[in-house]
């Protein structure tokens, strides 16, 4: 398997050419022989009607010896290739070229043949002369032919043979240059520091790497907003964690010290207070990790949404005075996605919802006709008009904030239900005060 692009370029275009070049060779030498063998034939045929018509214009029957016949002789290395013989009817030579074999050429009386004469293959036109008695044959060797053919294909592939180095060489720095943009983004990338997830230009790049640099300026973009995402936890996780462990270790001295039972388990319960923040801030935390993580969710099965329900109730504990109400309507509610994000945007919207219930009030779960729909509302305070674009951020809280809250229980019920297809709309109650979240599924 060759590594490099470059290396792997130049030997399928230079093994392209060649294949292209041989190809034409052998076309070449194919239809040369069959155009070249043609013209041959037809000069046999010119010259034996010549000889004929020459020998033919003499008065009365041809004598017994004609004075020698030279036929006309190429330059260089084809001399000699016509060869000419006059017989006479009866068996006898009148006359031969210079050069013509002394045995006869072809027995044929008239048309082409091709004969053995000492040792050569002879290709023969013969023409007869009834009337004259006289029997004229041309012939040349195949064999010449055939070096006329191969010093043919031999001037068409001798240039090429030399001009392949070249053509090689000017195949190696195309290819290079070619692939030049990439080598630039390399290096653009080599120089950057660890830090630097700024897009990479590719406004010169060819239109073939734009599919690449678009998919690593999408990557920057994700690890950015991933190491934003940390770089925020970290900081608001020290934050947060230090008023309540603050808050333990205040509330513990002042136990210890505390002789009145009153003050002691009044501090034990601001202990516990302090303790279920921290607990559920680092499972906040821990659950926005964790889906910040995860590019896809996988285990998408159906899911009835009305004992997830349920079972989040259960487990969610409230305030003295709050009713929670689940609507009939969510009976036979089927959503196909992942369960467990279900149950994260669930749980954190029911929480949501009954913290800000501190002095009592109605949470109520419901679904519309379709089924495509679900709505959780409360009887609390709601939220300020110029907060309502603001509370899915994350660590935001406003000013009407939970004690025990983090801002973080939105934006994971909004990450969570992204990341398996539904959509959560957040606005205020317009029939009365209070909040409302409104869950939209795709395909329900």
């Amino acid at each position: 398997m060759i590594g490099s692009l470059r290396l792997r370029l130049f030997l399928v275009l230079f093994g392209a050419t060649g294949i292209v070049w041989v190809a034409a060779a052998i076309w070449i030498a194919t239809s040369s022989q069959r155009e070249l063998e043609h013209v041959l034939d037809t000069r046999l045929q010119e010259a034996a009607r010549m000889v004929a018509s020459l020998v033919g214009s003499m008065d009365g029957r041809v004598p017994k010896t004609l004075p020698s016949m030279q036929a006309p002789l190429p330059a260089g290395n084809y001399e000699r290739q016509l060869s000419c013989q006059v017989w006479s009817l009866t068996g006898t030579m009148i006359a031969r070229s210079s050069g013509a074999p002394e045995k006869e050429l072809s027995n044929e009386p008239s048309g082409f043949s091709e004969r053995q004469v000492d040792g050569e293959t002879w290709r023969i036109y013969a023409i007869q002369d009834e009337a004259k008695g006289f029997r004229v044959l041309v012939g040349d060797r195949l064999g010449l032919r055939d070096r006329l053919v191969s010093d043919l294909i031999k001037g068409v592939m001798a240039p090429a043979l030399l001009i392949a180095p070249l053509l090689g060489l000017m195949i190696w720095i195309c290819v290079s240059r070619g692939l030049g943009p990439l080598q630039s983004i390399a290096s653009d990338l080599r120089r950057r520091g660890a830090d630097d997830m700024s897009p990479v230009d590719a406004s010169r790049a060819p239109s073939e790497i734009q599919p690449l640099t678009d998919a690593l300026n999408t990557l920057f973009g994700k690890v950015a907003l991933a190491r934003r995402h940390e770089r925020e936890i970290t900081a608001f996780a020290a934050h947060e964690l230090r008023s309540p462990l603050t808050a333990l270790k205040t509330q513990a001295q002042v136990a210890l010290a505390a002789n009145d039972p009153a003050v002691s388990r009044a501090a034990l319960h601001q202990i516990l207070l302090a303790v279920d923040r921290a607990a559920r801030l680092v499972r906040q935390l821990l659950t926005l990790a964790r889906l910040d993580a995860q590019d896809q969710i996988e285990d998408v099965v159906p899911v009835e949404l009305q004992p997830l329900i349920d079972d989040v109730v259960r487990a969610t504990p409230h305030a003295d005075g709050v009713a929670v109400i689940v609507d009939q309507t969510l009976a036979h509610v089927t959503w196909t996605g992942n369960r467990e994000c279900f149950e994260l945007a669930l749980r954190n919207l029911h929480e949501n919802a009954v913290q800000y219930l501190r002095g009592g009030g109605e949470v109520c779960w419901r679904a519309d006709a379709g089924g495509h729909m679900i709505v959780v509302e409360d009887t609390g305070p709601g939220v300020p008009d110029d907060e309502i674009g603001k509370i899915g951020q994350r660590f935001f809280r406003g000013r009407n904030k939970s004690p025990i809250g983090s801002g973080l229980g939105l934006a994971i019920a909004t990450l969570a239900l992204k990341r398996t297809g539904a959509e959560l709309r957040l606005a205020n109650r317009t029939d009365r005060s209070g909040f409302r979240a409104t869950i939209r599924m795709q395909r329900a």
